[in-house]
């Protein structure tokens, strides 16, 4: 007879913790090719439990080729390739673990969480839910929701100067997710320039989806003039307010210079990383403002201005590049929560987010 001790289950149901035990011995070897197993009645007398708890069991080792019914006779185990102890295993079949290992998040910097506005946003969420209601359970657009392309249009124009028609404007879950679009849009058989050094991620992206880098070397004011000359790149992807790692700022020359250098075909990615920050007032002027020839794309993100666990970025397209969008990318379904677009579009038109950059802006100029 079948003794499984089923005070040691751990937590698991009845029938599962004998089909489980049923199982290993036979995967095991202990309980062999044709054995008959002991009737269901009797196994449930045995291990006291109930009749349909054993039927469970025996259903789920048939169901899995374990055991076969033969009429008028009860239950056999099947020919399996066992694994027999103390001899080379040909074929180990995958069993279940006992119990499952819990793992950890790792957690937000210091500086994020006490930076962070969390008690407004989350008052802000709240309102959200209340206001919209089942609307925040439809599907978003593609593109992004009306709602927050227009709450950043409108943020961009009144605080960073920056002038776009939100019908250019994309929203995706951070800045990696953009990079991706941005070659979807322009080719993955483009030379893409970047930075050296730059942010690790934006050379991984662009290489993970096909395309080919080109490494270009930083000076004091951006990327090497005789560089960016000799350059085969055709895309040119560019922090020009606060290039990461090595702090750079591009003045106003070095961005007419990378403009000169995008006539034609070319384009350049502009990706205003931490610009929001500017400590003597507003930032040096965008190079998708300075542009005449529609060949930026602007990117930026939340995750530094707000909160890193905010995965949420936009992009701006020039105009010429809309409908190319639409060809390759329109398709694929916004990567962001409604609910968290609505969030954050109610965060901005509040003034709330404004006031949160003004705050920690003044206490960075306190500190330093």
């Amino acid at each position: 007879m079948l003794t499984y001790n089923l005070e040691q289950r751990n937590g698991e149901s009845k029938y599962y913790y004998i089909y489980k035990m049923i199982r290993k011995d036979i995967e095991m070897g202990n309980l062999k090719k044709n054995q008959k197993l002991p009737s269901k009645r009797s196994l449930a007398d045995h291990l006291g439990v109930s009749l349909i708890t054993v039927e469970n069991a025996y259903q789920m080792l048939k169901d899995e080729g374990y055991i076969e019914p033969r009429e008028r006779s009860g239950y056999y185990v099947c020919e399996i390739h066992a694994i027999v102890p103390g001899k080379e295993k040909k074929q180990k079949l995958q069993m279940l673990p006992e119990i499952t290992e819990h793992i950890e998040d790792g957690r937000l910097s210091n500086t994020a969480l006490k930076s962070f506005p969390y008690s407004l946003y989350f008052k802000t969420i709240r309102s959200v839910i209340t206001e919209y209601g089942e609307e925040l359970l439809q599907r978003s657009p593609n593109e992004g929701c009306a709602i927050l392309r227009n709450s950043i249009a409108a943020y961009l124009l009144r605080y960073r100067g920056v002038f776009a028609q939100p019908e250019q404007i994309i929203i995706g879950s951070g800045a990696e997710h953009l990079y991706g679009t941005v070659v979807r849009i322009l080719g993955k058989d483009k030379v893409y320039g970047i930075e050296d050094p730059s942010y690790h991620q934006i050379r991984k992206v662009y290489e993970g989806t096909g395309a080919r880098c080109e490494l270009l070397t930083m000076g004091a004011d951006g990327i090497e003039s005789d560089l960016l000359k000799k350059t085969q790149a055709d895309v040119l992807h560019v922090t020009p307010f606060h290039s990461y790692p090595s702090g750079v700022t591009a003045p106003i020359a070095k961005r007419y210079e990378y403009l000169k250098w995008s006539e034609g075909s070319r384009f350049i990615v502009e990706d205003d990383f931490d610009s929001e920050f500017f400590m003597p007032g507003k930032p040096i002027q965008t190079l998708f403002m300075l542009d005449e020839s529609n060949s930026v794309i602007y990117i930026n993100t939340f995750s530094k201005s707000l909160s890193p666990s905010i995965r949420m970025g936009y992009m701006i397209l020039p105009e010429r590049l809309l409908e190319r969008y639409y060809e390759t990318s329109g398709g694929f379904s916004c990567t962001v929560p409604v609910l968290e677009q609505y969030a954050l579009a109610e965060f901005i038109n509040k003034g709330y987010f404004e006031q949160h950059l003004n705050r920690v802006r003044r206490k960075r100029k306190v500190e330093s």
